[in-house]
């Protein structure tokens, strides 16, 4: 440690300017801290916007214009440490999501690739390394830490090829080297299980991006734990009793190494806070005097930094934190004079820029199916890596009905990344229909209006031309719907095209109005086994149902289903689960016989449809997600199944249970959904089969598989014939025997 005395003799008095000024002394087994540097991820949108700008605005204008990047600290393990630049980076204000963090850019589009190669590159870190220089010493970015992640990027577009060459600096002073004293430790070793649950909490709680990225933590003897504002580093540091902590979101995936935002914040803070003035009373020559010693506060001493990185399992935990404790090394150079480095390196490892032909992806149709999809990726990058999006993607979906449920429903299949949909529905838009029905316009309904599987199906073309969608005109066969000798082939081949439809089909959606119009769907689903959601509506009800999976016991010649239910189970495997006639006790038949105007319209409060088809594609892509798809179980409790806890002096049996099967990587999957709008109100619970359904027992899956359409013409013609195979007609025969004898 060298010492410093500066003596300065004003008449009557005497006062002496003690400094210290610290060597670094490093242990011979500390090393040097290295950082992980960033990668740069620039997405096809931000092209497609920078070429719209180059042409309609910016012209043969080279003026540099400010963009964002971003950058997270929610990376999953074995991810890249990207930052990110993509459409959004020409916003105003920052506008991507809360999980990530603001990196303020310069964008630098030469005219000609000449120009972009000749761009004195030393000069350009310089002179935006000065500003950032400026901004340290005016305080701005000690007020708005975000300000401390800079970085440029140098581009030339060739329009006529679509090739676009560019190069990212991330600036960052050249200082002495840092040292890392001891090998970087999880944050679990130094804060217990509590304090980490409640860093996590604070650290969700801090709204402001351009604060997040960088903190201040406090913890102290008690245990109390605090995050405050980076302004507030100098004040903690000097408050006794308690361990104070630079703290930063950490885009590193490595255990060693920190992120390379942390390079820009020991700059500051190796200029903000390096020595504090603390005034002391000094004997000298028989007079008392004030001296004031000016004394390191960081340099040289021990300094400990949270890397924070979080990850998202159910809720957010920052249990993947880093903390490494480092020693600044000792630098005359002022801050203003100091070089500066960011240039990042090429695929080949070597300095220079990269090239990225985008020929093909910039026709607005390749454009648009890179980009439907970005929510998706993102969420499953930061949020749910387990999410399996091929699944749904891959899925051909049939959708029974092209009304105003089908139309919602539709529009959510594409946004979850569907994109083989199909249309059935015998009906023409009518000018009701727009107002409720989103895929329909006024010119739909005009000339008579058009078919509305066809509408619809074209409607989705028109949002998003990547769709393979389709419409069927198709009337549906109904039970109490008689069949004549003159149209029995025209219902025959009805029957045969929607079981064709249903057969070749994953996912079916039962959306029409009558229930009559659901029987013939479910039986035929159900003889195939395919995964199958109804949704129905009331004024201000709804319904939104799995149906079970039937499992066909070939080796079984009983069709009493009961025998393997265990109905005390607090869960209903999926094999068991009940369909939508499963809970009724007589056949459908012909409700629109004699019917008002009020009841040939399904009448229900505008929203009810939207919650309906909310519900019934989320529960659908919850199954998907599930191991077991739809024979996943569900539990039998509606209260226990929606919090996955004892309740009401519940066993928790159910508790256990949905930790392990009754949840998919999105979460619950209930078996119904019902919905009360008058008092806003959800409950969710489960039935299992009816061994006397008039859809999907035993005795009429069985009936259908060895007489095919001849059992269907009894059904449509014989009115009780339903009640009579099944067994509801000796049921009501014996509950009213028991009506009597009472």
């Amino acid at each position: 440690m060298q010492k410093v005395f500066d003596l300065h003799f004003y008449p009557g008095t005497c006062s002496i300017t003690f400094q210290l000024n610290y060597n670094m002394s490093v242990k011979e087994e500390s090393q040097i801290l290295q950082y992980a540097p960033f990668m740069s991820t620039v997405e096809p949108g931000f092209w497609h916007n920078l070429s719209q700008l180059k042409l309609d605005v910016d012209r043969l204008n080279e003026n540099e214009r400010k963009i964002w990047g971003y950058y997270s600290s929610s990376v999953p393990p074995g991810s890249s440490m990207a930052l990110f630049v993509d459409f959004s980076a020409f916003n105003k204000n920052f506008t991507v999501d809360a999980t990530s963090l603001p990196a303020n850019g310069i964008l630098l589009n030469k005219n000609t690739l000449e120009s972009f190669k000749e761009c004195d590159k030393l000069n350009l870190l310089e002179s935006y390394g000065t500003e950032l220089v400026n901004q340290m010493k005016n305080g701005d970015a000690v007020e708005k830490p975000s300000l401390l992640c800079k970085f440029i990027l140098l581009t030339f577009a060739d329009l006529k090829k679509y090739q676009f060459y560019y190069w990212f600096a991330f600036l960052a002073p050249k200082f002495a080297d840092t040292a890392l004293l001891k090998p970087p430790q999880k944050i679990g070793t130094v804060f217990g299980r509590e304090q980490i649950d409640t860093f996590e909490e604070l650290y969700s709680a801090i709204s402001d991006t351009s604060e997040r990225a960088f903190l201040t933590v406090t913890l102290t003897e008690e245990g109390n734990i605090s995050i405050l504002p980076l302004k507030e580093f100098g004040d903690a540091l000097r408050q006794k009793n308690q361990r104070t902590f630079l703290a930063f979101s950490d885009p590193s995936i490595l255990d060693e190494n920190p992120g390379w935002p942390l390079r820009n914040l020991l700059a500051l803070i190796k200029y903000k806070w390096y020595c504090i003035s603390v005034k002391r009373l000094f004997l000298l020559k028989r007079y008392c005097h004030s001296l004031i010693v000016k004394r390191p506060e960081v340099v040289g001493s021990a300094l400990e930094v949270i890397g924070i990185r979080r990850k998202f399992d159910g809720v957010w935990n920052a249990d993947r934190s880093v903390i490494f404790s480092v020693m600044l090394g000792k630098d005359d150079t002022p801050l203003d004079k100091v070089n500066w480095v960011g240039w990042e390196k090429n695929q080949r490892g070597k300095f220079g820029p990269r090239m990225t032909h985008l020929g093909s992806t910039m026709d607005p149709l390749r454009l648009a199916e890179t980009s439907v999809d970005l929510n998706l990726k993102l969420m499953k990058w930061r949020l749910l890596p387990e999410l399996d999006l091929n699944v749904v993607k891959d899925s051909h979906v049939l959708l029974l009905g092209a009304g105003t449920l089908g139309c919602c429903v539709a529009r959510l299949l594409m946004a979850w990344g569907v994109r083989n949909i199909t249309f059935v529905d015998n009906g023409r838009v009518s000018y009701s229909n727009p107002v409720r029905q989103m895929l329909f316009t006024f010119k739909d309904c005009q000339n008579g209006g058009r078919l509305k599987a066809e509408a619809a199906a074209d409607a989705l073309k028109e949002i998003f031309p990547g769709v393979a969608s389709k419409g069927v005109k198709l009337s549906i066969p109904m039970p109490g719907h008689p069949v004549g000798e003159g149209s029995k082939k025209e219902v025959e081949e009805a029957v045969d095209q929607l079981k064709e439809l249903i057969k070749n089909h994953d996912l079916i959606f039962q959306l029409t109005d009558t229930r009559e119009s659901r029987w013939l769907p479910t039986l035929i689903a159900a003889h195939y086994g395919k995964l199958t959601i109804n949704a129905a509506l009331g004024f201000d009800t709804f319904l939104v149902m799995r149906h079970g999976i039937t499992v066909v016991d070939e080796s079984s010649q009983s069709d009493d289903v009961e025998a393997v239910i265990d109905y005390s189970s607090k869960f209903i495997k999926g094999s068991q689960l009940g369909c939508y006639f499963c809970n009724d006790v007589v056949a459908p038949g012909n409700s629109t016989r004699d019917r008002t105007l009020d009841q040939q319209c399904t009448v229900t409060r505008p929203g009810i449809s939207l919650l309906a088809s909310s519900l019934a594609v989320e529960l659908a892509v919850s199954l998907l997600q599930h191991p077991m798809r739809g024979l996943a179980p569900a539990c039998c409790s509606s209260k226990n199944a929606s919090v996955g806890k004892e309740e009401n002096g519940g066993d928790g049996d159910c508790e256990r249970v949905l930790e392990k099967e009754l949840q998919s990587h999105l979460g619950l999957v209930p078996h119904s959904i019902r919905g009360f709008l008058s008092q806003f109100e959800l409950v969710v619970p489960a039935t299992h089969r009816f061994s006397c359904c008039v859809a999907c027992s035993h005795k009429v899956l069985n009936e259908f598989k060895i007489r095919g359409f001849e059992f269907l013409c009894q059904v449509f013609n014989k009115p009780g014939y339903l009640e009579d195979l099944t067994g509801l007609t000796k049921l009501h025969q014996e509950s009213a025997s028991l009506e009597v004898r009472k």
